[in-house]
């Protein structure tokens, strides 16, 4: 018998989870996207932007709906509310003539933060027990 162990191989639940969080992770930009094109629309009275932001609306709708799947509703709307509030607040500022003072990007800063420590709680523990439940 070979003292070589058999090189670990991802679970089908951890391969889920993983294409679960790369869709949130679209659907934040898609959130991007929709956010600045209803700050381009001008009001809805732009019809180019007008018809790009119902694009982008209904594509981050979609793919947050098929994140939230795999992911708890709480945990995928706050990362997605994230992604989105910071990327239409960074990019605000290069597209559409918005500010970004020093106090704005500090508290952008605060929920980058959240969401990274929200994705590392969603990891499930090491030794296989479940956080708050039996194993």
């Amino acid at each position: 018998m070979s003292d070589i162990a058999p090189a670990p191989t991802r679970t089908p639940v951890r391969h889920a989870r993983t294409r679960a969080w790369l869709v949130l992770l679209l659907a934040g930009c898609f959130e991007i996207g929709y956010a600045l094109s209803v700050g381009g629309s001008d009001g809805f009275t732009r019809p180019s932007w007008s018809v790009v932001a119902v694009v982008f609306f209904l594509l981050t709708l979609y793919a947050l709906s098929v994140a939230l799947r795999t992911i708890d509703l709480g945990i995928g709307y706050a990362v997605w509310a994230g992604i989105g509030a910071v990327g239409a607040a960074l990019l605000g500022p290069v597209l559409l003539d918005d500010t970004l003072t020093p106090a704005r990007a500090g508290w952008l800063a605060v929920i980058v933060a959240g969401v990274v420590w929200l994705k590392l709680a969603d990891r499930p523990p090491a030794d296989g027990t479940v956080v708050g439940g039996s194993p």
